[in-house]
C-alpha cells in the first residue's frame, strides 16, 4: 500500500479497505501533479472532476472498476494532462453526460461509458483511445466548443441517436472509429466543424451513415459506410455562399488543414472510402457544399447511387458507383458535376441523369449496362463528357430533351438497343464519336442545327436519322453497315452534309423524304443494297461534288415533283444511274458518269421523266426505288469577256464601281498574259469590299465580277454564293467554324459574298462566335487563294470596324469599291429598266412624275435605292391593274375584239405612282 506523503508517485484505492483510500475521490485529494491512482475492482459511486496531471488505472484492467454517479455526471475534466485507464463509467440519465470534458488533454485508454453519452467542450483536447460507448441517448459522444479530440479505435454502438456529433469549431482527429446500431446517424458534423477521419466503419444506422451540415470540413480516407437505412453520405447547407475549397488531403484538421477557409460552406473530402447498401442514396450533396470523392466506390444504393441538387458541386476522381436502384449519378438545381475516370454500372435507371439547370463534365468515364438510358438530359442541364464509353442499355446511349445542351467528344456509344445518341429538342456538338451497334445510330429531332464532326456510325439500324423539320450541320462523318438507311433526312428537314461517307448499308445509303432541303457536298456514297441517294416526292436540296457507286438499284432516284440539283457529282461502277418518277425535275450541273452499264444521267441540264403511261415502280420501298428515265435539256453556252462588260456598262449609275471593275478586268488580263509568258504577276489581291448603303448594287455587281473572273479563266465557275452571319455563324461553341467551311467549300470556284459582313463583330461582344467565323475566312482563304474570291459588303461606317476585327482580313482586302446612292433620275431609269422588262411603257409625264416623286423621298436609314425603285414599280404596276379593273374587255378581250385599247394595257401613268394618286 502506498501511502500519501509529499511528492508521493502513486496512490492505491480499495472499495474494501485494501488500499490507502475508500474512493477514488479521497486519492483525487491527495494526488500530486503526475500521481498514479490504481485502483482495486469494484464499484464505486462517486462523481469524480479531475483538474490535475494525474492517471487512474483499473489495477486489474478493463472491466473491473465500475464508476457510477450518485448525482449528474460521474467524470468531470476541467484540465490537466492526465489518464484514466480501462474504467467503465456509467451514468444515470442515457440523455445526459456520464464523461464531460472542457479542459485539458486527458486521455481515456481502453474505457467503457455507458448510460450516458461523452460531452468534450470548450478547450479540451483529449484523446479516446480504445474505449467503447454504448447504451446511451443521442449523441453518444458529442465535440462542441473549440474543442480538439482524438478518437483512436473508439467502439459506439446501441445509441438512442447519433453516434458521434462534431459541432461549433470542435476538430476531431478519427481513426478506426466503428460506429453500429445507432437509432440516428452514424456521424453528424454540423457548424464550422472540423474532422479527419481515417479506417472508419460506420453500418447499420437508421439515418445517414455520415452527415454534414452548413460549412462543416471533414475528410473521410479508407472508411466504410454499409448499411444505413437513409443515406450513406448527406452533406447540406442553407447558406447563400459559394462551395468552400476541400480541405487538405494530408491535414483536415488544424490550421494547416484550413485550405478553404475563405469559403462559407461545406467541404467534404472522401478518399478511397466504400459506401454501400444504404437504403436511400449513397451521396447526397445539396445547397452550396462541395464533395469530393477519389478512389471510392459507391455500391448497391437503395436510391440514386451519387446526387446532386440545389448549387451542390461533385466532383468523382476515379471513383465507381454500381447497382443502383435508381439512376447511377443524379444532378439538378444548379448542382455542378465533374467525373473523371471511374464509372457508373448497373443502374436500375438512367446511369447519369441531369436536369433543371445542373452542368455535368464526365471525363473518361464508363457508364455501362444501364436499365434505362445511359446519359440522360432534360431541363436547361449542360453536359460535356469527353473520351467515355456508354454501352449496354434497351433504350438510348445519350438523349437530350427539352432545352439540354450537350459536348460530346471522343466518346464511344455502343449496343444501345433504341438509339445511340438521341436529340429530342435539346441540341448537341459531337466530334470524334463513334456509335456502333445501334437500333438507331444518331437520331437528331430539335429546333436547334446539332453538329457531327469527324464522328463514326457503325452497324446500326438506321445510321443518322434527323427527323421532319430539323436542320443538322455534319462533317467528315462515316456511316458504315447501316442495317437500313444509312442516312434519313426527315419530311422538311434542312440537314448540311460535308465531306462524309456512307458505305454499305443495307437499305439505301442517303434518304431525301418528302419536302427535305439539304445541302451535301463532299459526299462518298457506295456499296449500298439498294439507292445510292432516294430523293422522295417533293424533295429538293443540293448535292455537290459527290461520289455515288456501287449500288444495288439505281444510283439515284427522285420522286415525283422532287427538285434536287446535283452539281459535278460522280456516279460509277454500277448498272443504272438515274431514274425518276413521273413529274420528278432534277436538275443537273457538270455531273459525269464512269462504269456505268445504263447511263441516262445528264452531264448538266434538267433530266426529265417520260411521258404518261410509264407508270414508275419504286424498286426500294420506303426509304429506296428507281424508274425509268427521259431526256435531257443542253447547258447554256459560255459567257464572252466582251458581253459581261457590256452587261456591266449597262447598269444604271455606279459610274466609280463600273471604272473600277474595268480597271481590275485590264489589270487580271495583264496578270494572265504574264503569267502565260512565264514572268511573275504584279501584285494583286482578288477579295474585295463592297461599301455601300442598302440596295445600291451590292449583289448585283458581285455576280457579275464573278462571271467576268471565270471568263477570264481565273475561276473555275464563277458562280455566286451569298452568306451573312446567320449562315456563318453558329448557336453554340463548336457550331461555328464548320458551319463557315461548309459555306466555304459551296463557293470554291467562284465567289463568297457576305453582305453586312460588320454583323459578325457586333459592337461590345468581343468573345462573340463571329470572331471565329472570321478566323475560319482568313485560313480558308489563304488554303483557297487561287479557288475562291470574297466579297464583304455592307454599310461604310461599319465596314472599317470588320476589317480591324482580324489582322489578317487587312492584308486579304486591299481594295474598296464604294457604291453611291442614287440619284433621281438613276432611279428613274431603274424603274423605266424594270418596266421595259415587265413590257410595260413609261410617258413622259410619268417620267418626270417619277423625277418628282424620287426627289420629294426622304434618304433616312429605312429609304433601299434601287430596291425602293423596284418596289415602287410593283406597286404602279398594282394600281394600274386596279384602275383597269372597271374596264372588263381590256382585261379579259372577248371573241372579235381587235384589242384596240391595247395600249392602255402597257401603259403606265401618273396616277399609277401611289405619293400622287388621290384617294
Amino acid at each position: 500500500m502506498i501511502g500519501r506523503s509529499s511528492g508521493a508517485a502513486a496512490l492505491r484505492v480499495g472499495a474494501r479497505g485494501w488500499g490507502g483510500h475508500r474512493t477514488i475521490g479521497a486519492a483525487l485529494r491527495a494526488a500530486g501533479p503526475g500521481t498514479v491512482i490504481s485502483v482495486q475492482p469494484g464499484t464505486y459511486p462517486e462523481n469524480l472532476t479531475l483538474d490535475r496531471d494525474v492517471t487512474l488505472v483499473a489495477e486489474q484492467g478493463p472491466g473491473t472498476v465500475q464508476l457510477v454517479a450518485t448525482r449528474g455526471t460521474p467524470l468531470t475534466v476541467l484540465g490537466g494532462a492526465g489518464e484514466v485507464r480501462g474504467l467503465t463509467v456509467q451514468g444515470l440519465d442515457p440523455d445526459q453526460p456520464a464523461v464531460s470534458m472542457t479542459g485539458g488533454t486527458v486521455v481515456l485508454d481502453g474505457c467503457e461509458i455507458t448510460g450516458g453519452r461523452v460531452d468534450i467542450t470548450g478547450t479540451a483536447a483529449p484523446t479516446l483511445r480504445d474505449c467503447r460507448v454504448h447504451g446511451t441517448g443521442t449523441p453518444a459522444l458529442r465535440l462542441g466548443g473549440d474543442s480538439r479530440a482524438v478518437l483512436e479505435r473508439v467502439t459506439v454502438t446501441d445509441v438512442n441517436g447519433t453516434g458521434l456529433l462534431v459541432e461549433h469549431g470542435a476538430d476531431a482527429t478519427v481513426t478506426g472509429l466503428t460506429v453500429s446500431a445507432v437509432a440516428g446517424y452514424g456521424v453528424l458534423m454540423r457548424g464550422p466543424a472540423r474532422g479527419s477521419f481515417t479506417d472508419c466503419e460506420l453500418t447499420g444506422t437508421a439515418s445517414a451513415a455520415f452527415r454534414v451540415d452548413d460549412d462543416a470540413r471533414p475528410v473521410l480516407r479508407s472508411c466504410r459506410l454499409t448499411g444505413s437505412a437513409a443515406q450513406g453520405v448527406l452533406v447540406t447547407a442553407s447558406g447563400t455562399g459559394g462551395p468552400a475549397l476541400p480541405p487538405d488531403t494530408d491535414a483536415g484538421s488544424g490550421p494547416e488543414g484550413d485550405a478553404g477557409a475563405s469559403g462559407s460552406t461545406a467541404g467534404v473530402l472522401l478518399h478511397d472510402c466504400e459506401i454501400a447498401r444504404s437504403g436511400g442514396t449513397g451521396v447526397q450533396a445539396a445547397g452550396p457544399v462541395l464533395v469530393t470523392l477519389r478512389d471510392c466506390r459507391v455500391d448497391e444504393s437503395g436510391g440514386v447511387g451519387v446526387l446532386a441538387a440545389e448549387g451542390a458541386v461533385l466532383r468523382l476522381d476515379a471513383t465507381t458507383v454500381g447497382d443502383s436502384a435508381d439512376s447511377g449519378l443524379a444532378a439538378g438545381g444548379t448542382a455542378d458535376v465533374e467525373v473523371r475516370g471511374g464509372g457508373l454500372a448497373r443502374s436500375r435507371a438512367n446511369g447519369v441523369f441531369v436536369t433543371d439547370e445542373a452542368r455535368l463534365t464526365l471525363t473518361e468515364c464508363a457508364v455501362t449496362d444501364s436499365a434505362f438510358t445511359a446519359v440522360h438530359l432534360a431541363g436547361s442541364a449542360r453536359a460535356t463528357v469527353r473520351d467515355c464509353e456508354l454501352r449496354g442499355t434497351p433504350q438510348h446511349g445519350v438523349r437530350v430533351t427539352e432545352r439540354a445542351l450537350l459536348t460530346l467528344t471522343g466518346t464511344r456509344v455502343e449496343a444501345a438497343e433504341l438509339t445511340g445518341i438521341a436529340v429530342d429538342g435539346g441540341d448537341l456538338t459531337a466530334r470524334r464519336c463513334r456509335v456502333a451497334d445501334a437500333g438507331t445510330g444518331i437520331s437528331l429531332s430539335t429546333e436547334h442545327r446539332p453538329l457531327l464532326d469527324d464522328c463514326e456510325i457503325e452497324d446500326c439500324g438506321t445510321g443518322l436519322d434527323v427527323t421532319a423539320g430539323t436542320g443538322a450541320l455534319v462533317a467528315d462523318t462515316r456511316v458504315r453497315g447501316s442495317r437500313s438507311a444509312g442516312v434519313f433526312l426527315g419530311e422538311r428537314s434542312t440537314a448540311w452534309l460535308d465531306g462524309c461517307e456512307i458505305t454499305d448499308s443495307k437499305g439505301s445509303a442517303l434518304v431525301l423524304w418528302t419536302g427535305a432541303r439539304p445541302r451535301i457536298s463532299s459526299t462518298r456514297v457506295t456499296r449500298a443494297a439498294k439507292n445510292g441517294v432516294y430523293i422522295a416526292d417533293g424533295a429538293s436540296g443540293l448535292l455537290a461534288d459527290c461520289d455515288i457507286g456501287a449500288t444495288g438499284f439505281p444510283a439515284v432516284y427522285v420522286g415525283k415533283d422532287a427538285k434536287p440539283v446535283l452539281r459535278r457529282c460522280l456516279i460509277r461502277d454500277t448498272d443504272e444511274d438515274l431514274k425518276l418518277a413521273d413529274g420528278a425535275e432534277p436538275v443537273f450541273d457538270e455531273c459525269r458518269v464512269d462504269a456505268v452499264k445504263d447511263s441516262t444521267l445528264p452531264e448538266s441540264g434538267r433530266a426529265v421523266a417520260p411521258a404518261p403511261g410509264a407508270t414508275p415502280v419504286p424498286s426500294g420501298g420506303s426509304r429506296g426505288g428507281g424508274t425509268p428515265v427521259g431526256t435531257t435539256e443542253t447547258a447554256p453556252p459560255a459567257e464572252t469577256l466582251e458581253e459581261l462588260l457590256a452587261e456591266l456598262r449597262g447598269l444604271i449609275g455606279l459610274d466609280r464601281v463600273k471604272q473600277d471593275v474595268e480597271t481590275l478586268v485590264k489589270l487580271m488580263q495583264l496578270v494572265r498574259r504574264r503569267t502565260e509568258a512565264g514572268l511573275p504577276p504584279p501584285p494583286l489581291s482578288r477579295h474585295l469590299v463592297f461599301a455601300g448603303n442598302a440596295g445600291t448594287g451590292k449583289t448585283t455587281v458581285a455576280r457579275l465580277y464573278g462571271r467576268l473572273l471565270a471568263a477570264l479563266g481565273l475561276l473555275t465557275r464563277g458562280h455566286l454564293v451569298e452568306a451573312d452571319r446567320g449562315s456563318l455563324v453558329g448557336e453554340y461553341v463548336g457550331h461555328t467554324a464548320p458551319k463557315t467551311t461548309a459555306v466555304f467549300r459551296q463557293a470554291v470556284g467562284g465567289v463568297l459574298f457576305i453582305d453586312e459582313a460588320y454583323a459578325l463583330v457586333p459592337h461590345g461582344q468581343g468573345s462573340d462566335f463571329g470572331l471565329e467565323a472570321i478566323s475560319t475566312l482568313v485560313k480558308l482563304m489563304e488554303d483557297h487563294r487561287e479557288d475562291v474570291v470574297v466579297i464583304v459588303a455592307g454599310y461604310p461606317d461599319d465596314m472599317g470596324r470588320f476589317i480591324d476585327a482580324n489582322p489578317g482580313l487587312a492584308s486579304r482586302f486591299t481594295r474598296t469599291l464604294l457604291f453611291d446612292d442614287y440619284d433621281s433620275d438613276e432611279l428613274v431609269g431603274i424603274v423605266r429598266q424594270q418596266a421595259e422588262h415587265h413590257q410595260y411603257e413609261l410617258g413622259d409625264e410619268t417620267s418626270a412624275a417619277l423625277a418628282e416623286y424620287f426627289a420629294g423621298v426622304e434618304r433616312d436609314d429605312r429609304f433601299g435605292n434601287g430596291r425602293t425603285a423596284r418596289q415602287l414599280f410593283q406597286r404602279m404596276t398594282e394600281r394600274h391593274a386596279a384602275r383597269l379593273a372597271d374596264h372588263a374587255a381590256l382585261i379579259t378581250p372577248g371573241e372579235g375584239e381587235a384589242g384596240s385599247d391595247t395600249d392602255d394595257l402597257v401603259t403606265l401613268l401618273p396616277d399609277d405612282i401611289p405619293a400622287l394618286h388621290a384617294g
